[in-house]
């Protein structure tokens, strides 16, 4: 039986099929995500160059984040005022440029501006195109769309950072920013040339209209829903982003492994999360959100607590296989889930905030990792991240409802009287 269609999940008039949003999504993601993927190796290293503290260099590295974190609610409501194309092809813009500048920076203040500016850029892209896929696609065909669009981001972060290692080898650190600002240009250009120019927003007919779009009223029309869906976003953006800290960590200091050991097991992780998208996308589109959802942290917590017990390179090479098989499974989970909460009427704003939360996930377990080693040691740490993505399971379990709503089958017709 056919979804049910609400105010909150109703698709635009526009909607279309998966293989439409080829061209106009999918390979313009491809070639954002392409681009980020091939600063992973080099940004640290380029840092290191001016010849700084740690404390700057990790600034520097979250300097997109913050920056992003910075501008997650603004863009939504830039969203409503420009539309989705024309935010998504200034956020890439934005970007590109401020990354093609990092090859002429003279100082390490210079690039910490450029990395908050491409965070601002990578916002206006994210929001943007997570409101054009909801727009695009109906809610029977959303998990698949949007854990492809996750596939797309774990394709650029598998095979970005092997090709920016090379391109670096061969002509220098700074020669691979023009690279990343040429490729997110391509990915402009072809935003410009297939992606669909929808409405600049849904227009307030009445001041109660205008009321319903006010950032402030969306807060307070969803906090239920932000207030657990979002808590438990949080806590699994930690496990997500903390296990790429933990294992390269645990590898080295506690195991002793060399580099290219370490590049194996982080290499061989990311290839198993990279296979399980298009399962994660038919689980939610047909048997529920949760089903997926619930099963990413919940396996991803049980990969990360057996880090610790871990005596060997095979050892730690299981546990990280099995977060990437949980990682996998929640390919593209909390934008799908983001965009069925979202209020049809304020669809921008809303996910505009729901980024923001997960962002502050993502960017605060460095912290916390960081922070609770000092304090303790790495084990507690790990335990902790661990502790993020079972409470993360447990929420959505237990306090989230199900998103993947079906009809119930109609009463059938009275009989004609005989």
């Amino acid at each position: 039986m056919p979804p049910r269609t609400t105010t909150r999940d109703k698709p635009a008039d526009n909607s279309t099929g998966l293989s439409a949003l080829i061209l106009s999504f999918y390979l313009p993601a491809l070639m954002v995500t392409l681009g980020q993927g091939l600063l992973v190796p080099i940004l640290p290293l380029f840092a290191v160059d001016f010849d700084i503290s740690y404390g700057l260099i990790g600034l520097v590295l979250a300097g997109e984040g913050i920056g992003t974190l910075i501008a997650d609610v603004p863009t939504g409501m830039i969203q409503r005022r420009f539309g989705n194309k024309q935010v998504m092809m200034m956020g890439i813009l934005v970007k590109a440029l401020s990354v093609f500048l990092l090859f002429f920076a003279p100082s390490i203040w210079f690039v910490l501006v450029l990395r908050l500016i491409a965070g601002f850029g990578r916002s206006m892209y994210t929001v943007s195109a997570h409101v054009y896929v909801t727009n695009q696609v109906g809610l029977a065909q959303r998990g698949k769309a949007i854990s492809m669009f996750g596939g797309t981001h774990r394709l650029g972060g598998f095979i970005g950072p092997a090709i920016g290692g090379i391109i670096a080898g061969m002509l220098g650190l700074r020669a691979v920013f023009v690279v990343v600002g040429l490729v997110s240009l391509i990915g402009l250009i072809i935003v410009a040339l297939f992606t669909l120019k929808g409405k600049r927003g849904i227009r307030s007919e009445s001041a109660q209209d205008s009321h319903e779009l006010h950032i402030r009223s969306v807060l307070v029309s969803n906090y239920r829903v932000l207030a657990s869906a979002g808590t438990a976003q949080i806590f699994g953006q930690m496990i997500r982003a903390g296990r790429v800290i933990i294992i390269p960590l645990f590898a080295a200091e506690v195991l002793g492994l060399a580099v290219d050991q370490i590049g194996l097991i982080v290499s061989i992780s990311v290839a198993v999360d990279f296979s399980l998208f298009i399962v994660a996308g038919w689980l939610m589109d047909r048997v529920g959100r949760k089903f997926a959802i619930v099963p990413c942290f919940g396996i991803q917590a049980i990969g990360m607590a057996l880090v610790p017990f871990a005596t060997s390179y095979s050892a730690l090479l299981f546990a990280a296989v099995l977060i990437g098989i949980g990682n996998g499974l929640g390919a593209g989970t909390m934008m799908t889930l983001g965009a069925d909460l979202s209020p049809a009427r304020a669809r921008g704003e809303f996910l505009g905030v729901w980024r923001l939360i997960g962002d502050m996930g993502h960017t605060g377990a460095p912290l916390v990792v960081g922070i609770v080693a000092d304090i303790l040691v790495l084990s507690s740490a790990i335990w902790v991240i661990a502790g993020s993505g079972l409470a993360a399971a447990g929420i959505f379990l237990f306090f989230v409802p199900e998103t993947l709503r079906q009809k119930s089958p109609p009463p059938p017709s009275p009989s004609p009287a005989s």
